[in-house]
């Protein structure tokens, strides 16, 4: 289980992204809400610690991200490692695609989530 805390001082700005997000982020939830990708939750820009995930599920401890044009230059990509590395120290998994693959490419997408999932539950790593 996820050792970063909530952070209750992210709460505005969480709810503020997921009115505005992406295409991507929008058509990925349509898949992950109400307990539709093998009856895991997710929670949608959920603030954990310093950083608000795109996706988060408390169950599976994976983060999902969805990068966007401005995680193309090599200073985002330094920082979302450094926050992918921070996550993991704190034993949570992330999957990342890009905004593109989302948007072209749902069920590849969908595909890679739920082999990293049943590939959990096969290890015995989910609840």
């Amino acid at each position: 289980m996820l050792k970063a805390n909530y952070n209750k001082n992210l709460k505005q700005h969480s709810q503020d992204l997921r009115k505005d997000g992406t295409l991507g982020e929008v058509l990925l939830w349509q898949h992950l809400r109400s307990r539709q990708m093998r009856g895991y939750r997710f929670n949608r820009q959920k603030p954990l610690g310093p950083y608000i995930v795109d996706f988060y599920c408390n169950r599976l401890d994976l983060v999902i991200e969805i990068d966007g044009s401005s995680h193309d230059h090599e200073r985002a990509r330094e920082k979302d490692a450094g926050r992918d590395r921070d996550l993991a120290e704190q034993g949570v998994n992330v999957l990342r695609f890009s905004e593109a693959e989302v948007r072209f490419e749902i069920t590849n997408v969908l595909e890679r989530i739920e082999s990293w999932i049943v590939n959990q539950e096969e290890l015995g790593k989910s609840p």
